[in-house]
């Protein structure tokens, strides 16, 4: 990779960006994952400074006052953001960095980073599948899961804003376009 790059993904919840990114670094480690910070608390299987850094809101709202984020957005009522050090270090090494957020933040860093940026919106393969996803993570309740495909039919619209789209429809195929962006992007 010749020229240090942000990969933005973002999608709806249960669009499958997580398990994209977890593939594509499985196979190219050299690619930095930037971990985010949130207020939500921790699911199932969620592991601190893994999955997120999970702070409180009081903690989170520090950060905000020392500019200590890329971007931060309040996603489904909880703080979600992007620590700046850690894209300035990754940068500095000649590392791109891959990251999964939501589309207020990929649009923010998009406005402070145009040279850096690539954007990338994962879309289910339909409305069904989708739902059936998030159900069958079994790590949200109802009324949550009601209020992720609200804010997911949202985030839906503007899929559009972004450089690419990818349909995961089916895992590999998807995985392999995903290297086809991050691979002709970086040169």
């Amino acid at each position: 990779m010749n020229s240090p790059k942000l990969f933005v993904l973002s999608s709806v919840a249960g669009g499958g960006k997580s398990t994209l990114i977890q593939k594509l670094r499985e196979k190219h480690p050299e690619i930095l994952f930037s971990i985010s910070c949130t207020t939500r608390s921790p699911r199932p299987g969620d592991k601190e400074g893994v999955t997120y850094h999970f702070l409180s809101r009081e903690e989170f709202e520090k950060g905000i006052s020392e500019s200590a984020f890329l971007e931060y957005a309040i996603v489904h009522d909880q703080y979600y953001g992007t620590p700046l050090k850690f894209i300035e270090d990754a940068f500095q090494k000649g590392a791109s960095v891959i990251m999964d957020i939501d589309v207020q933040g990929a649009k923010i860093i998009k406005e402070k980073l145009p040279s850096k940026i690539v954007t990338i919106f994962i879309l289910p393969p339909n409305e069904e599948e989708w739902e059936k996803r998030l159900r069958g993570r079994g790590t949200d309740s109802e009324e949550n899961i009601l209020k992720r495909i609200r804010n997911g039919k949202e985030e839906l619209r503007r899929q559009d804003e972004f450089d690419f789209k990818i349909v995961n429809d089916d895992l590999e195929t998807a995985l392999k376009e995903l290297e086809e962006i991050v691979f002709s992007k970086s040169k």
